[in-house]
């Protein structure tokens, strides 16, 4: 048993160990570059999805083994680490920053509540809607993370409210207030600060749960001691709803912009990197391609989480002219009150705000397709600005603009300003830059380029070429079934960044528009949402304990299912003119051997 202890403990040594002994005949029987080659692309892979080592680190691999093997020089491998990509990445992330110091980013999301309402129906998807839009400039799990404390204080403050119009109604016969039930101030201080360890609520919680008689607390606190948290049935459904809501909004979103997640970014400079005469994959190409799928994978995500928790009874979701319960006045009030608390809006949160919509206008205004955009301009230097261009000027504004003075106080006591405080600081930004992404997404274009060079993307494109005498649909499905599968047990980012140098050649093979495969598969990277390891959004939110695995898994089935088949339908229809799907394109490399599908 001990012997068991240790392999247990020593597990993730002896996987490196026995994973690079076990695949070493491979080029040493072989002694092929396509055979070395394709051993470094087994170990990557085999520590990827098994994360023996941290992901960065196993993407750092490359820049190791390829010289030694003599697949490329250390130098070319090295320039592979740092690309277009990370510019653009700096300059996203100084944004996302300086949204979310000023608290703009919760500004936004209570607004949007606000403008739908507190019907549960209305309220779930008001959440949605504000947390995919934030989803879009920021990261899912920053966006997660900060939509998620406002849902959960929202939540327990519906559950309070209907408490409370119950104890009324038990209790006070006569129609007026007996102060004598009122909790007393400590108890309700306390029962806050159990409340806050629990479930994290945003500050201030607390004071907004409303007056509860004392027969109702202790009700409730004997409830929690047994293990049931909850009053009702549906209660414990709409934390659910509310919790699977913020945690797949927050992914969808992120498949709107190519910056809204990492495989996105991870697409688009290994798409531009392989293909460089193909100027088609821009910020406003990629919206105009996934807006519509984002938007009818939200709305049917949303239709099918509220129907599987709280059914679907259109009599409550509209009823017109009916006043709101005492249960959605507590849930608006607390809304209200939050926003209020944000206080009027302010200067940081105006520049940060214009430079948000500048820099948006920018990435669709640069090159939109249907007309010349402003790079045009510079027409004798053609594609040499690009999307990264953009993030880093208005990037590096935020660095620039003043956000306040900064003052002493001179030995005769008058207060002076000596400098200025921009809207970000250097040590602000490190805090919020995802370096260990920025590596992961450097050792992808490394190990893209190695294949390249050692010929194994061309080995592999022929082997596949069988394929081509499958209907070009079926293709597509099994590509997106298997990445969707694949994106369940392994990151995201290492799921693209594995599977892109093995799709591009399959479509090259086949002699299909290499978008046809890749476009879909892509944005199937992100649809982890059976499992809460999945992606850290889907932890964050199971981390509330209101749900359990079976729960994900049944509500997780039906959103993958819903995101493969729009994906499927967008692909047939208004994603082929955009993209001339049905021809194979002149800046896809030429084969010799064409076969046709």
């Amino acid at each position: 048993m001990k012997f068991f202890s240790y392999i247990l403990v020593y597990r993730r040594f002896l996987l490196v160990v026995f994973t690079l002994l076990i695949l070493l005949p491979l080029p040493l029987i072989l002694r092929s570059k396509e055979a070395e080659c394709a051993y470094i692309l087994f170990v990557v892979a085999i520590f990827w999805l098994t994360e023996a080592l941290p992901l960065s680190v196993t993407a750092l691999l490359p820049g190791l083994m390829f010289p030694m093997f003599g697949i490329m020089p250390s130098k070319e491998v090295a320039s592979a680490y740092f690309k277009d990509f990370h510019l653009l990445l700096i300059g996203v992330i100084s944004l996302a920053t300086s949204i979310e110091k000023w608290n703009l980013h919760k500004r936004i999301a209570l607004r949007m509540v606000m403008m739908v309402g507190v019907n549960p129906a209305w309220l779930s998807l008001g959440f949605m809607s504000s947390t995919a839009f934030l989803s879009m400039w920021l990261s899912n799990t920053s966006t997660a993370a900060m939509v998620m404390p406002i849902v959960e204080a929202v939540a327990q403050q519906v559950i309070s409210a209907e408490a409370e119009v119950e104890a009324t109604q038990m209790t006070y016969f006569s129609g007026s207030t007996n102060q004598a039930l009122e909790i007393d101030e400590s108890i309700n201080g306390q029962e806050a600060n159990e409340r806050k360890e629990k479930t994290k609520p945003v500050p201030g919680y607390s004071n907004d749960a409303g007056k509860i008689s004392s027969k109702m607390e202790r009700e409730k606190n004997s409830g929690t001691n047994s293990g049931n948290k909850y009053r009702t049935k549906k209660d414990h459904m709409m934390c659910k709803l509310m919790c699977l809501c913020i945690a797949y909004s927050s992914t969808i979103g992120g498949l709107t912009t190519i910056t809204g997640t990492s495989t996105n970014l991870i697409f688009a400079e290994h798409f531009n990197t392989r293909y460089p005469d193909c100027d088609c994959i821009n910020f406003g190409s990629w919206f105009i391609m996934s807006f519509p799928a984002a938007i009818i994978i939200l709305l049917l995500s949303w239709i099918w989480l509220q129907w599987l928790f709280l059914g679907f009874n259109f009599k409550e979701m509209f009823q017109c002219g009916k006043p709101p319960t005492a249960k959605q006045k507590a849930c608006a009030a607390f809304i209200k009150q939050e926003y209020q608390k944000l206080g009027p809006i302010r200067y940081q949160e105006i520049v940060t705000l214009v430079l948000f919509i500048v820099m948006a206008l920018l990435w669709f205004s640069r090159d939109p397709g249907f007309v010349s955009g402003w790079s045009a301009l510079f027409s004798e230097y053609p594609g040499f600005a690009t999307d990264s261009t953009v993030a880093l000027l208005i990037g590096l504004l935020f660095f620039l603009i003043p956000a306040k003075r900064l003052t002493k106080t001179t030995p005769t006591g008058e207060t002076v300003a000596f400098d200025y405080s921009p809207l970000i600081t250097w040590k602000e930004f490190q805090s919020f830059m995802p370096w260990d992404i920025a590596i992961l997404v450097g050792g992808g274009f490394a190990l893209a380029d190695g294949c390249e060079e050692s010929g194994l993307s061309k080995w592999i494109g022929n082997k596949l070429s069988p394929l081509g005498s499958l209907p070009v649909w079926l293709i597509i499905l099994i590509s997106s079934l298997l990445v969707t599968s694949l994106t369940e047990v392994a990151s995201n980012p290492a799921t693209i960044t594995l599977l892109l140098p093995i799709l591009s050649p399959l479509a090259e093979a086949i002699h299909i528009n290499p978008l046809y495969i890749l476009l879909p598969s892509t944005l199937c990277t992100s649809f982890a949402f059976l499992l809460p390891v999945a992606n850290p959004p889907n932890a964050i939110v199971f981390s509330y304990g209101h749900l359990k695995v079976m729960d994900m898994v049944k509500a997780g089935l039906g959103v993958n299912i819903v995101g493969v088949a729009v994906v499927m339908l967008g692909m047939f229809t208004w994603i082929v003119p955009m993209f001339d799907l049905y021809t194979y394109p002149s800046w896809a490399p030429p084969l010799s051997n064409e076969t046709t599908p």
